[in-house]
């Protein structure tokens, strides 16, 4: 059993704190810039203007589409009588859902300017760096000792002491795990299947083997708000279906076998 209470800030400089979940977005955009810009600047002659102007739509698009998708599917009622709340994205409230469509709409707004790449040719380029972010995200949740798992008797349990003193799943490292371990499967994929596979397949298999495994560990969980309570699946678990239902279509042309055979 592990004792964890580690203060989420790395250090302050006067009203200014460097957090440890703030530097996973950081690392996350910088390293991702890097995987992108490797493979676009070869295959589709990007320059770094536009590897620059593509990063602005998705740090754009990830931070819009989490707040709103928060604010929309965790908190409305809250929000709409506090709507000046919703820019205040520093007191917390991202969800990963938002994200995921922000990040689909941004590459959409990003392609209608820049043609020389189609959608789906840059949403499988972005599939594994996104699962990566996505990892780092949770390793931020966990300095942050939040979105934290139910009690159990497991060796490998947690005691978040800024939570209180009950033995819980880390469903932080759970998450980060699943998700680190996805994002490679995803870069192998990429890189002996991008240039044969038609466009999108890789981008099924994210959406399919991520929201599928966020189905999963959404089990060991605390519901993040009272109403989930009296649900049979949580918000989680329920906004992860149509994803699943689109990547296994996506990822194994199902739509084009069934036309095929009509």
């Amino acid at each position: 059993m592990i004792v964890w209470d580690v203060d989420p800030e790395i250090f302050r400089i006067g009203p200014i704190a460097i957090r440890y979940y703030s530097l996973g977005f950081v690392l996350a955009f910088i390293l991702g810039e890097k995987y992108v810009y490797s493979i676009t600047k070869v295959k589709y002659n990007w320059t770094e203007k536009q590897m620059s102007s593509y990063l602005a739509y998705l740090i754009g698009g990830t931070f819009i589409g989490a707040r709103l998708g928060h604010v929309l599917f965790y908190q409305p009622e809250y929000y709409l009588s506090n709507p000046l709340e919703i820019i205040q994205v520093w007191k917390g409230g991202l969800a990963s859902h938002g994200g995921y469509v922000g990040v689909l709409i941004a590459v959409w707004l990003y392609i209608r300017k820049y043609k020389n790449i189609t959608y789906l040719q840059s949403m499988d380029i972005v599939a594994a760096p996104c699962l990566f972010a996505g990892s780092l995200i949770r390793l931020g949740n966990l300095m942050n000792s939040e979105i934290v798992g139910h009690k159990t008797d497991v060796a490998w349990a947690f005691i978040f002491k800024r939570v209180d003193l009950i033995p819980r799943h880390p469903s932080q490292i759970y998450e980060f795990l699943g998700y680190f371990t996805i994002s490679v499967i995803l870069w192998q994929l990429y890189k002996r299947f991008g240039d044969t596979w038609k466009s999108g397949r890789i981008l099924g298999f994210a959406m399919w083997l991520s929201f599928l495994f966020r189905m999963f560990v959404e089990s060991f969980k605390e519901n993040q708000v009272m109403f989930e309570n009296d649900m049979t699946l949580n918000m989680g678990q329920l906004l992860s279906i149509p994803f699943i239902i689109v990547g296994l279509v996506m990822a194994f042309d199902i739509g084009g076998k069934l036309k095929s055979r009509s």
